[in-house]
């Protein structure tokens, strides 16, 4: 009798395959510059090595959507990234940098964290032995105590007790982002434009 065969779980990638595509070709894009052609023909390489197309979407359809959801434009025969590329490019880079923040040391920065933390908010949550007396809601508690006790004598337990959630805050570091495209050496002079965007 032949028992149970188990197999490591692949869940795959259920996006469409413009959406896996599209993030394969932002990130090479960076590498290029904002060059679409050198962009594209590392697509076709890794494409090649990876199989990352299939019969029923090829890199012919890709490039053709691309086209159609206003992510490049052609301009005197040659491919170019449109505005709304640069801007899903600097949205995605800020979403890396900002949007994985850990649960570390005191700072000014907010997460979606929440426990013993600097930010008071409106969530509540019953007591827990260690909990510091100035995060107790009196007036929840006090309301806990009426419904568990009825109010013909007043009497507050443990389990009455309720707490304001705080968020927990981190630090960040600087970052610093410096952007350096064709555009800067069309006039024959090497000009980096740098921002500093904020510190923690």
């Amino acid at each position: 009798m032949e028992g149970f065969r188990f197999s490591k779980f692949d869940p795959g990638d259920s996006r469409p395959p413009f959406d896996r595509l599209f993030e394969i070709f932002r990130e090479v894009l960076l590498h290029t510059s904002g060059d679409v052609a050198e962009a594209l023909s590392w697509m076709n390489e890794i494409d090649r090595q990876h199989q990352l197309t299939t019969d029923e979407y090829g890199m012919g359809d890709f490039i053709e959507d691309l086209k159609k959801r206003g992510y490049i434009r052609e301009e005197e025969q040659e491919l170019r990234i449109t505005p709304k590329t640069e801007q899903d490019i600097r949205k995605s880079a800020l979403d890396q940098l900002f949007g994985k923040l850990r649960k570390g040391r005191q700072g000014n920065r907010s997460t979606r964290y929440t426990g013993n933390g600097d930010e008071t908010s409106t969530e509540k949550r019953p007591y827990e032995f260690g909990d510091p007396p100035e995060n107790i809601s009196l007036s929840d508690s006090i309301r806990n105590a009426q419904v568990n006790h009825g109010i013909g004598e007043f009497r507050l337990e443990e389990n009455d007790l309720e707490c304001l959630r705080k968020r927990i805050q981190t630090q960040t570091s600087t970052v610093l982002m410096i952007g350096y495209f064709h555009s800067m050496i069309l006039y024959g002079e090497d000009r980096i434009n740098c921002k500093r965007f904020g510190t923690g």
